[in-house]
Protein backbone atom coordinates (compact mmCIF):
# COMPACT_ATOMS: atom_id res chain seq x y z
CA UNK A 1 0.00 0.00 0.00
CA UNK A 2 1.04 3.89 -0.42
CA UNK A 3 1.46 5.22 2.47
CA UNK A 4 1.86 9.25 3.11
CA UNK A 5 3.46 10.56 6.40
CA UNK A 6 3.65 13.89 8.30
CA UNK A 7 3.22 15.80 11.82
CA UNK A 8 6.46 14.76 12.04
CA UNK A 9 9.34 17.44 11.90
CA UNK A 10 11.34 14.09 9.43
CA UNK A 11 13.55 11.78 9.37
CA UNK A 12 16.86 10.96 10.16
CA UNK A 13 18.57 11.94 13.09
CA UNK A 14 16.22 14.62 14.14
CA UNK A 15 15.35 15.57 17.61
CA UNK A 16 12.17 14.48 19.47
CA UNK A 17 10.42 11.89 20.22
CA UNK A 18 8.03 11.74 17.27
CA UNK A 19 10.88 11.62 14.57
CA UNK A 20 12.67 8.45 17.06
CA UNK A 21 9.26 6.69 16.76
CA UNK A 22 8.99 7.48 13.01
CA UNK A 23 12.35 6.90 12.02
CA UNK A 24 12.31 3.17 13.87
CA UNK A 25 8.65 2.45 12.40
CA UNK A 26 8.71 3.25 8.84
CA UNK A 27 12.02 1.60 7.51
CA UNK A 28 9.93 -1.30 8.79
CA UNK A 29 7.14 -0.88 6.83
CA UNK A 30 8.90 -0.06 3.57
CA UNK A 31 10.97 -3.21 4.25
CA UNK A 32 7.34 -4.86 4.13
CA UNK A 33 6.60 -4.00 0.84
CA UNK A 34 4.89 -0.79 1.70
CA UNK A 35 5.18 3.00 -0.39
CA UNK A 36 6.35 4.80 2.14
CA UNK A 37 6.91 8.84 2.33
CA UNK A 38 7.70 10.92 4.79
CA UNK A 39 7.19 14.44 4.34
CA UNK A 40 9.67 16.65 5.99
CA UNK A 41 9.74 20.35 7.34
CA UNK A 42 12.51 22.13 5.68
CA UNK A 43 13.77 24.13 8.46
CA UNK A 44 15.02 20.46 9.84
CA UNK A 45 17.04 20.16 6.97
CA UNK A 46 20.57 20.05 6.73
CA UNK A 47 23.52 18.85 5.10
CA UNK A 48 24.06 15.96 7.38
CA UNK A 49 20.56 14.50 6.48
CA UNK A 50 19.44 16.20 2.64
CA UNK A 51 18.59 13.38 1.20
CA UNK A 52 15.95 11.71 -0.65
CA UNK A 53 15.41 8.23 0.83
CA UNK A 54 16.21 6.32 4.03
CA UNK A 55 15.95 2.82 4.61
CA UNK A 56 13.73 2.23 1.79
CA UNK A 57 11.48 5.35 2.79
CA UNK A 58 11.31 8.18 0.28
CA UNK A 59 11.84 11.65 2.05
CA UNK A 60 10.10 15.06 0.39
CA UNK A 61 10.74 18.41 2.01
CA UNK A 62 7.72 21.07 2.32
CA UNK A 63 8.44 24.35 3.50
CA UNK A 64 7.93 25.30 7.25
CA UNK A 65 9.02 28.20 9.17
CA UNK A 66 11.34 27.99 11.90
CA UNK A 67 9.24 29.36 14.22
CA UNK A 68 7.60 26.81 17.11
CA UNK A 69 4.24 28.99 17.21
CA UNK A 70 3.22 28.19 13.93
CA UNK A 71 5.60 25.87 12.26
CA UNK A 72 3.82 22.62 12.50
CA UNK A 73 0.28 24.46 11.68
CA UNK A 74 1.58 25.69 8.14
CA UNK A 75 3.56 22.82 7.47
CA UNK A 76 1.05 20.39 7.98
CA UNK A 77 -1.09 22.26 5.98
CA UNK A 78 0.97 22.32 2.68
CA UNK A 79 1.92 18.80 3.46
CA UNK A 80 -1.66 17.64 3.04
CA UNK A 81 -2.23 19.54 0.26
CA UNK A 82 1.04 18.11 -1.27
CA UNK A 83 -0.02 14.67 0.51
CA UNK A 84 -2.97 14.60 -2.10
CA UNK A 85 -0.97 15.10 -5.12
CA UNK A 86 0.68 11.72 -4.44
CA UNK A 87 -3.10 9.88 -4.43
CA UNK A 88 -1.76 8.19 -1.21
CA UNK A 89 -3.73 4.79 0.10
CA UNK A 90 -3.88 6.66 3.42
CA UNK A 91 -2.23 9.63 5.11
CA UNK A 92 -0.69 8.84 8.61
CA UNK A 93 -0.67 12.24 11.00
CA UNK A 94 1.23 12.00 14.15
CA UNK A 95 0.96 14.38 17.23
CA UNK A 96 -2.73 16.06 18.02
CA UNK A 97 -1.14 19.80 17.17
CA UNK A 98 -0.89 18.71 13.02
CA UNK A 99 -4.28 16.89 13.69
CA UNK A 100 -6.17 19.64 13.16
CA UNK A 101 -5.77 19.44 9.67
CA UNK A 102 -7.64 15.62 9.52
CA UNK A 103 -10.79 17.50 8.58
CA UNK A 104 -8.93 18.76 5.74
CA UNK A 105 -7.43 15.71 4.66
CA UNK A 106 -10.88 13.73 4.86
CA UNK A 107 -12.40 16.49 2.74
CA UNK A 108 -9.97 15.84 -0.06
CA UNK A 109 -10.79 12.41 -0.40
CA UNK A 110 -7.88 10.78 2.00
CA UNK A 111 -8.26 8.19 4.47
CA UNK A 112 -6.40 9.07 7.81
CA UNK A 113 -4.58 7.85 10.63
CA UNK A 114 -3.79 9.88 13.78
CA UNK A 115 -0.90 8.75 16.15
CA UNK A 116 -1.69 10.70 19.42
CA UNK A 117 1.59 10.60 21.22
CA UNK A 118 0.31 13.12 24.38
CA UNK A 119 -1.32 15.72 24.83
CA UNK A 120 0.98 18.44 23.90
CA UNK A 121 -1.53 21.36 25.00
CA UNK A 122 -0.20 20.40 28.59
CA UNK A 123 3.48 21.40 27.46
CA UNK A 124 4.63 24.58 29.62
CA UNK A 125 5.89 26.39 26.75
CA UNK A 126 2.57 27.19 24.81
CA UNK A 127 0.55 30.15 26.01
CA UNK A 128 -3.71 29.94 26.63
CA UNK A 129 -4.18 30.42 22.42
CA UNK A 130 -1.69 27.72 21.32
CA UNK A 131 -3.22 25.46 24.17
CA UNK A 132 -6.52 25.89 22.47
CA UNK A 133 -5.52 25.09 19.17
CA UNK A 134 -3.87 22.34 19.78
CA UNK A 135 -6.46 20.28 21.83
CA UNK A 136 -9.05 21.15 19.20
CA UNK A 137 -6.19 19.31 17.20
CA UNK A 138 -6.60 16.36 19.54
CA UNK A 139 -10.66 16.80 19.00
CA UNK A 140 -10.41 16.75 15.46
CA UNK A 141 -7.69 14.10 14.75
CA UNK A 142 -10.34 11.78 17.04
CA UNK A 143 -13.54 13.00 15.52
CA UNK A 144 -12.01 12.90 12.21
CA UNK A 145 -9.90 9.86 11.56
CA UNK A 146 -10.77 6.80 10.40
CA UNK A 147 -8.62 5.07 13.42
CA UNK A 148 -6.60 6.54 16.34
CA UNK A 149 -3.29 4.85 17.49
CA UNK A 150 -2.25 5.87 21.31
CA UNK A 151 1.00 5.06 22.26
CA UNK A 152 -0.13 4.61 26.05
CA UNK A 153 -2.80 3.47 28.21
CA UNK A 154 -3.24 7.09 29.71
CA UNK A 155 -3.84 9.01 26.41
CA UNK A 156 -6.56 6.29 26.11
CA UNK A 157 -8.45 7.40 29.13
CA UNK A 158 -7.93 10.88 28.14
CA UNK A 159 -9.85 10.23 24.92
CA UNK A 160 -12.50 8.70 26.60
CA UNK A 161 -12.66 10.68 29.22
CA UNK A 162 -12.96 14.39 27.36
CA UNK A 163 -14.31 12.91 24.05
CA UNK A 164 -16.66 9.45 25.12
CA UNK A 165 -14.02 8.30 22.35
CA UNK A 166 -13.07 3.96 22.93
CA UNK A 167 -11.89 2.93 19.39
CA UNK A 168 -8.49 4.09 19.76
CA UNK A 169 -5.77 1.01 19.24
CA UNK A 170 -3.37 0.77 21.42
CA UNK A 171 0.83 0.67 20.32
CA UNK A 172 3.64 1.54 22.29
CA UNK A 173 6.35 3.28 21.87
CA UNK A 174 9.54 0.74 20.73
CA UNK A 175 12.99 0.25 21.62
CA UNK A 176 15.75 -1.75 19.98
CA UNK A 177 18.11 -4.21 21.94
CA UNK A 178 21.17 -1.98 21.70
CA UNK A 179 24.71 -3.73 21.43
CA UNK A 180 26.65 -1.91 24.47
CA UNK A 181 29.90 0.37 23.24
CA UNK A 182 33.14 -0.97 24.47
CA UNK A 183 34.33 2.28 23.74
CA UNK A 184 35.18 5.25 26.04
CA UNK A 185 36.79 8.00 23.61
CA UNK A 186 33.90 10.33 23.56
CA UNK A 187 33.46 10.04 27.61
CA UNK A 188 37.15 11.08 27.58
CA UNK A 189 36.86 14.02 25.05
CA UNK A 190 34.71 15.49 27.36
CA UNK A 191 36.11 14.90 30.75
CA UNK A 192 33.57 11.87 31.91
CA UNK A 193 34.40 9.60 34.26
CA UNK A 194 32.66 6.07 33.00
CA UNK A 195 30.13 4.70 35.91
CA UNK A 196 30.45 7.62 37.49
CA UNK A 197 28.00 10.17 36.15
CA UNK A 198 24.11 10.59 36.11
CA UNK A 199 22.61 10.51 32.59
CA UNK A 200 19.65 12.16 31.31
CA UNK A 201 18.51 13.33 27.41
CA UNK A 202 15.77 15.38 26.03
CA UNK A 203 15.13 18.50 24.61
CA UNK A 204 15.59 21.80 26.96
CA UNK A 205 11.89 23.10 27.43
CA UNK A 206 10.55 23.55 30.79
CA UNK A 207 8.38 20.39 31.12
CA UNK A 208 11.93 18.37 31.00
CA UNK A 209 12.38 19.45 34.62
CA UNK A 210 15.98 19.65 33.89
CA UNK A 211 16.22 22.78 35.82
CA UNK A 212 14.97 20.49 38.92
CA UNK A 213 17.37 18.20 37.89
CA UNK A 214 20.50 20.52 38.47
CA UNK A 215 19.31 21.74 41.79
CA UNK A 216 18.53 18.55 43.25
CA UNK A 217 22.54 17.72 41.97
CA UNK A 218 23.33 20.46 43.47
CA UNK A 219 21.87 19.80 46.71
CA UNK A 220 23.62 16.96 46.79
CA UNK A 221 27.03 18.32 47.11
CA UNK A 222 30.60 16.81 46.42
CA UNK A 223 28.68 13.48 45.61
CA UNK A 224 31.38 12.25 43.53
CA UNK A 225 29.03 11.65 40.89
CA UNK A 226 29.08 14.24 37.05
CA UNK A 227 25.90 14.98 35.80
CA UNK A 228 25.49 14.57 32.23
CA UNK A 229 22.72 16.23 29.99
CA UNK A 230 22.20 14.76 26.25
CA UNK A 231 20.06 16.93 24.29
CA UNK A 232 19.66 21.08 23.36
CA UNK A 233 17.13 23.04 22.10
CA UNK A 234 14.99 22.94 18.80
CA UNK A 235 14.52 26.89 19.15
CA UNK A 236 16.58 28.75 21.85
CA UNK A 237 14.83 30.89 24.04
CA UNK A 238 14.59 32.29 27.36
CA UNK A 239 14.28 29.19 29.09
CA UNK A 240 17.36 26.72 27.25
CA UNK A 241 19.28 30.13 27.90
CA UNK A 242 19.12 30.07 31.34
CA UNK A 243 19.05 25.97 31.73
CA UNK A 244 22.49 26.21 29.88
CA UNK A 245 23.60 28.97 32.34
CA UNK A 246 22.24 26.81 35.16
CA UNK A 247 23.95 24.25 33.67
CA UNK A 248 27.49 25.78 33.67
CA UNK A 249 26.87 27.64 37.41
CA UNK A 250 26.84 24.00 39.11
CA UNK A 251 29.48 22.04 36.82
CA UNK A 252 27.15 20.10 34.69
CA UNK A 253 28.26 18.64 31.58
CA UNK A 254 25.85 19.39 28.20
CA UNK A 255 27.19 17.50 25.06
CA UNK A 256 23.81 18.47 22.64
CA UNK A 257 22.25 16.36 19.92
CA UNK A 258 24.05 13.16 20.07
CA UNK A 259 23.22 10.03 18.28
CA UNK A 260 25.12 7.06 17.05
CA UNK A 261 27.94 6.33 18.99
CA UNK A 262 28.72 9.07 21.17
CA UNK A 263 24.88 8.44 22.57
CA UNK A 264 25.93 4.54 22.82
CA UNK A 265 29.09 5.53 24.81
CA UNK A 266 27.18 7.65 27.45
CA UNK A 267 23.80 5.44 27.90
CA UNK A 268 26.55 2.29 28.04
CA UNK A 269 28.57 3.64 30.96
CA UNK A 270 25.85 5.88 32.97
CA UNK A 271 25.24 4.82 36.47
CA UNK A 272 21.59 6.54 36.46
CA UNK A 273 18.93 7.69 34.24
CA UNK A 274 16.89 10.60 35.42
CA UNK A 275 13.38 11.55 34.24
CA UNK A 276 12.68 14.28 35.98
CA UNK A 277 9.51 15.29 33.37
CA UNK A 278 6.44 16.95 34.10
CA UNK A 279 4.70 15.78 30.64
CA UNK A 280 5.10 13.01 28.29
CA UNK A 281 3.65 10.72 25.99
CA UNK A 282 5.33 7.58 26.63
CA UNK A 283 9.42 8.95 26.52
CA UNK A 284 11.50 6.90 24.34
CA UNK A 285 14.27 7.95 26.01
CA UNK A 286 13.39 6.09 29.68
CA UNK A 287 12.78 2.43 27.17
CA UNK A 288 16.17 3.26 25.58
CA UNK A 289 17.62 3.33 29.62
CA UNK A 290 15.95 0.80 30.58
CA UNK A 291 17.34 -1.70 27.77
CA UNK A 292 21.21 -0.36 28.81
CA UNK A 293 19.95 -1.97 32.26
CA UNK A 294 20.25 1.13 33.96
CA UNK A 295 18.92 1.87 37.34
CA UNK A 296 16.31 4.81 37.32
CA UNK A 297 14.63 7.64 38.61
CA UNK A 298 11.64 9.47 36.85
CA UNK A 299 9.01 11.06 37.77
CA UNK A 300 5.35 10.34 38.96
CA UNK A 301 3.49 11.55 36.07
CA UNK A 302 0.97 8.91 34.85
CA UNK A 303 3.11 8.12 31.36
CA UNK A 304 6.12 7.24 33.58
CA UNK A 305 4.22 4.60 35.46
CA UNK A 306 5.85 1.82 33.23
CA UNK A 307 4.21 -1.78 34.59
CA UNK A 308 8.24 -3.30 35.66
CA UNK A 309 8.91 -0.27 37.60
CA UNK A 310 9.06 -0.03 41.06
CA UNK A 311 7.75 2.35 43.74
CA UNK A 312 11.44 3.29 44.86
CA UNK A 313 11.82 4.56 41.14
CA UNK A 314 9.35 7.40 41.56
CA UNK A 315 9.66 11.14 43.19
CA UNK A 316 6.90 13.80 43.34
CA UNK A 317 7.51 16.03 39.89
CA UNK A 318 8.52 19.30 40.65
CA UNK A 319 9.61 18.22 44.10
CA UNK A 320 13.54 18.91 44.28
CA UNK A 321 14.19 17.80 47.62
CA UNK A 322 12.10 14.89 46.85
CA UNK A 323 14.46 14.31 43.63
CA UNK A 324 17.90 14.87 45.45
CA UNK A 325 16.92 12.05 48.21
CA UNK A 326 15.76 9.59 45.33
CA UNK A 327 18.65 10.43 43.16
CA UNK A 328 21.23 9.87 46.76
CA UNK A 329 19.48 6.64 47.65
CA UNK A 330 20.15 5.14 44.33
CA UNK A 331 23.46 6.62 44.61
CA UNK A 332 24.04 5.18 47.83
CA UNK A 333 22.50 1.13 46.86
CA UNK A 334 24.84 0.65 44.14
CA UNK A 335 22.29 -0.91 42.73
CA UNK A 336 24.26 -1.22 39.21
CA UNK A 337 22.63 -3.17 36.21
CA UNK A 338 18.88 -4.43 36.32
CA UNK A 339 16.97 -6.07 33.83
CA UNK A 340 13.45 -5.06 32.26
CA UNK A 341 11.04 -7.17 30.16
CA UNK A 342 10.88 -4.95 27.24
CA UNK A 343 8.81 -7.44 25.30
CA UNK A 344 5.94 -5.06 24.33
CA UNK A 345 8.06 -2.28 23.14
CA UNK A 346 9.26 -4.85 20.37
CA UNK A 347 9.74 -2.34 16.85
CA UNK A 348 9.21 -5.39 14.35
CA UNK A 349 5.87 -6.20 16.47
CA UNK A 350 4.83 -2.13 16.43
CA UNK A 351 5.36 -2.29 12.65
CA UNK A 352 3.18 -5.43 12.33
CA UNK A 353 0.08 -4.27 14.20
CA UNK A 354 0.31 -0.34 12.87
CA UNK A 355 0.16 -2.37 9.54
CA UNK A 356 -2.89 -4.17 10.60
CA UNK A 357 -4.84 -0.98 11.06
CA UNK A 358 -3.54 0.00 7.75
CA UNK A 359 -5.07 -2.67 6.47
CA UNK A 360 -8.38 -2.43 8.57
CA UNK A 361 -8.56 1.19 7.08
CA UNK A 362 -8.42 -0.42 3.66
CA UNK A 363 -10.83 -3.18 3.92
CA UNK A 364 -8.41 -5.68 3.35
Amino acid sequence: MKIVVTGTRGIPAILGGVETHCEELYPRLAAMGHDVTVIRRSSYVTDNNRISEYRGVKLLDVYAPRRKSIEAIIHTTLAVFKARTLNPDLLHIHAVGPSLLVPLARLLGMKVVMTNHGPDYDRQKWGKLAKTVIKTGERFGTRWSNKVIVISKVIADILKRNYGYTGSRLIFNGVNPPEKSTSTAYLDSLGIIPGKYILTIGRFVKEKGFHDLIKAYSRLGDCGYQLVIAGDADHEDNYSRELKQLAADNGVILTGFIKGEPLNEVMTNAALFVLPSYHEGLPISLLEAMSYNLDVVVSDIPANRLDNLEPGDFFHAGNVDALASAIGRKLAAHTGSRTYDLTPYDWDNIARRTEQVYKEILGD
